[in-house]
């Protein structure tokens, strides 16, 4: 048996096509422009083509980033969304291709006697004195097979979306990675500072409880008070509790890089020695227009609206015919014995449809326009992850110019503090200054050095911010 349909005939069509418009793609004009330099330097050696082993040369770092792009869970969730995006592309590839199946099938008929088919069957004979088996057995072998003609490149361009987003994945997947890298870095480094400006409060506890000694000593010789008394035990206890609170931030920032690590805490493994004496590496900017091809954000964004752009032609063509063909061949007969005999039993089919929208078009337009409007979120994303990555860059450049001469300040101030310590014990034991003062110069010395060291933290910090921000770390 052979046929061939074609649904909504060529009339239907022509009036479609007369009556309903198809909307417009909206569009917006791409701006891509990104200023020609940071400020005055037009060099383009960048430091984002390093690779993170050359940039972070502290060898208990390294390890520690190295057994978090092992373990991290979240960079295995954005590993495991590049499978899924993968196997996306499978599915649009699939689609365009022939579909071919088999199918097999056994089943019985019992037709009333008094019925236009059961009266007209019981005289029937299949062979001379042999009458057609009653009930009726239906025996079935057959293979099939469906194909829509990608004429408006619908599938194509389906699967060439399906392709950029699997691309825009990876990029996720190296921008997690630069991400990583620098946090933990950026918790490395605290916890250095954080150990330092433990040292530096013992330190302090211990000149205190030297001066507390001699306060005690004085007020038995009637040379001070017990308010100074007091006022020294105070500051001592203040002290005192600042060394747990240290304790505490250390204990959470190791927390913090054993959860980054996916590990249950333990300790981390660190250099204890100067921290002040750390010097930031190098960094060379380039030029603003390298962003766009070193900044895995920006090229996932990128990405993102190409295959945006893809999806609007695939809505766009929801609103033309498409036009499929099916085909099926096989063996069919009511008794097991008749399925070889041939061209009896044999059976076959060919059909063609041509199908397309004519009357309620709402919900493909609605969809179409949805298409278009992601298309439009895609753009400004696009736009605002550039101007975001060029800010950035910008902001640390300052950042670090300006910590320079803030490090350079504070470390005088710490020496000129650290020098009135002796100075005001020698004139307290003197009487030429009192208690107030001493304990006001030991105050602002603390201060000063804790500041030091957390400036020292913000220029290490802000290096690694703009070398994520300049797109290293991933290659």
């Amino acid at each position: 048996m052979f046929k061939f349909r074609i649904h909504h005939c060529v009339l239907g069509i022509c009036l479609a096509a007369a009556g309903c418009r198809i909307p417009e793609v909206a569009s917006r004009v791409e701006n891509r422009a990104v200023p020609g330099s940071y400020g005055n330097s037009q060099d383009t050696v960048n430091t984002s083509a390093v690779q993170w082993r050359s940039f972070f040369t502290d060898k208990n770092l390294a390890n520690l980033i190295d057994t978090a792009l092992q373990n991290n869970q979240e960079l295995m969730i954005t590993l495991q969304e590049i499978e899924i995006a993968k196997n996306d592309i499978r599915i649009r590839k699939g689609a365009i291709l022939p579909t071919v199946g088999y199918k097999a099938g056994i089943g019985v008929e019992k037709v009333g006697r008094y019925t236009s088919q059961g009266a007209g069957d019981a005289s029937t004979e299949i062979e001379p004195g042999k009458e057609m088996p009653d009930p009726l057995m239906d025996y079935k072998v057959a293979a099939y097979a469906n194909w829509e003609v990608d004429i408006w490149k619908k599938l194509r361009n389906a699967k060439k979306a399906a392709v950029t987003r699997y691309l825009a994945t990876v990029e996720g997947r190296n921008f997690v990675l630069t991400s990583l890298i620098a946090e933990v870095a950026d918790s490395y480094y605290e916890l250095l500072a954080l150990d330092n400006q433990l040292v530096i409060v013992k330190q302090n506890i211990g000149l205190q409880q030297n001066a507390l000694d001699i306060i005690k000593v004085q007020k038995e010789a009637a040379r001070a008070t017990e308010l100074a008394v007091k006022k020294f035990e105070a500051e001592v206890l203040k002290s005192q509790s600042l060394e747990f609170e240290i304790l505490q931030r250390i204990k959470e920032t190791e927390n913090r890089i054993n959860f980054l690590l996916g590990r249950y805490p333990q300790e981390i493994t660190r250099d204890q020695g100067d921290f002040l004496s750390s010097l930031p590496p190098a960094v060379s900017t380039g030029i603003p227009s390298q962003l766009l091809g070193n900044r895995p954000d920006i090229r996932k964004a990128e990405l993102e609206l190409e295959a945006a752009k893809l999806d609007v032609k695939v809505a766009r063509a929801e609103f033309y015919p498409s036009f499929g063909i099916s085909a099926g061949i096989g063996f069919q007969a009511f008794k097991p014995s008749y399925l070889v005999k041939s061209p009896e039993s044999l059976l076959y089919s060919l059909a063609g449809d041509l199908a397309g929208p004519l009357i309620n078009r709402n919900a493909i337009k609605a969809e179409f326009l949805n298409a278009n409007a992601r298309q439009i979120q895609a753009m400004y994303n696009y736009e605002r992850t550039i101007l975001n990555a060029y800010l950035e860059v910008s902001t640390q450049l300052s950042n670090i110019s300006n910590l320079e001469k803030s490090y350079d300040l504070k470390l005088k101030q710490v020496d000129a503090l650290t020098r009135s310590i002796d100075i005001s014990n020698d004139l307290f034991k003197s009487a030429r200054a009192d208690y107030l003062e001493v304990l006001m110069t030991q105050r602002d010395a603390l201060e000063s050095k804790l500041e030091l060291i957390e400036t020292k933290k913000q220029q290490l910090d802000a290096v690694i911010h703009i070398y994520r921000g300049l797109g290293g770390g991933w290659k």
